[in-house]
């Protein structure tokens, strides 16, 4: 007889296959567990290879079950809320819970989960749950400690702390060799990477462009996301020209992952960043995080491109 406990994969596989199956993204998922894209991409690949059975069949902007996928994600799905529900009923009734912080998946993946490494290496007491979603939540309805969001001054909360605000500045691989996208011959050379966005129309190329005087010039070509930091990720891998979100993507910058695409930066007035607390926050770590956030916005002002 078979060892069926030697015959299960690695437990990790199977709950980030599970975090990918209930949201339907694996960028949603990196940032439910803390990891990044590729770290999720590899598990999958590795529980696939396991299985020797595809999982997912991934598209351009999806990705979608393959029937060994949908059978193994019903059963694996199941089992791992009632091992969660068991886990959770034998912790000691004072234990801490941990954390909820909600964002957008921009800020999620560009600028809040690389910095949780260096939160949990410095606070490996704390545990922190990240809610990812374009949504704006009830904090007391959801039972969310804390939340990034992006909007005007006149549509945050009285209470909310203004961590940064926006400035944009087109941004592509140094191997592009791009220094002033708005100029027509380089134009013409190049993709723009757009976030397609209808509702964030300041956020698009076609504003910039006419800013700089170059709304009438045709680029080589337009590829369009649906979330910004798919955009970003094409940018790394030198598919084109981004209008960079200063703040989300410095980091980037810092390291020369991506370079300037040109001196033009624009400021939108309007628009910032703001953090959120809850009135009576959930965990008793809350307050731990919420000074780490501010701290490492502070980080971001004192930074230069």
């Amino acid at each position: 007889m078979s060892n069926r406990l030697l015959d299960l994969p690695p437990l990790d596989l199977l709950r980030s296959f599970v975090a990918v199956g209930r949201r339907m993204s694996i960028t949603l998922a990196a940032a439910e567990l803390c990891l990044t894209q590729s770290a999720v991409s590899r598990r999958i690949q590795a529980l696939e290879a396991f299985l020797g059975h595809r999982l997912f069949v991934r598209g351009h902007r999806s990705i979608e079950f393959t029937s060994e996928g949908r059978r193994l994600f019903r059963s694996a799905d199941a089992w791992l809320e009632q091992l969660g529900d068991v886990v959770a009923a034998l912790r000691p009734s004072g234990a801490q819970q941990p954390v909820t912080v909600s964002a957008s998946v921009g800020v999620t993946a560009l600028w809040l989960l690389p910095r949780l490494g260096a939160f949990q290496a410095a606070w490996p007491e704390v545990d922190v749950r990240v809610a990812a979603g374009n949504r704006f939540v009830d904090l007391e309805r959801e039972n969310i400690d804390l939340a990034l969001r992006y909007c005007r001054q006149s549509d945050a909360p009285p209470d909310a702390v203004r961590l940064f605000g926006e400035a944009l500045v087109p941004v592509a691989h140094p191997a592009l060799g791009v220094s002033a996208i708005e100029d027509p011959a380089q134009l013409s050379r190049h993709v723009l990477l757009e976030f397609d966005d209808v509702s964030m129309p300041w956020l698009q190329w076609r504003d910039w462009l006419r800013g700089a005087g170059a709304g009438s010039v045709k680029p080589k070509g337009v590829l369009r996301f649906n979330q910004y930091d798919q955009v970003v990720q094409a940018a790394l891998a030198g598919q084109g020209v981004a209008l960079g979100r200063l703040e989300l993507v410095r980091p980037l910058l810092a390291e020369h992952k991506l370079a300037p695409a040109s001196a033009r930066a624009s400021t939108l007035v309007d628009y910032g960043y703001w953090l959120i607390e809850r009135n009576s926050p959930v965990s008793g770590h809350a307050g731990v995080v919420r000074d780490w956030l501010l701290k490492q916005a502070g980080h971001s002002f004192a930074s230069d491109m």
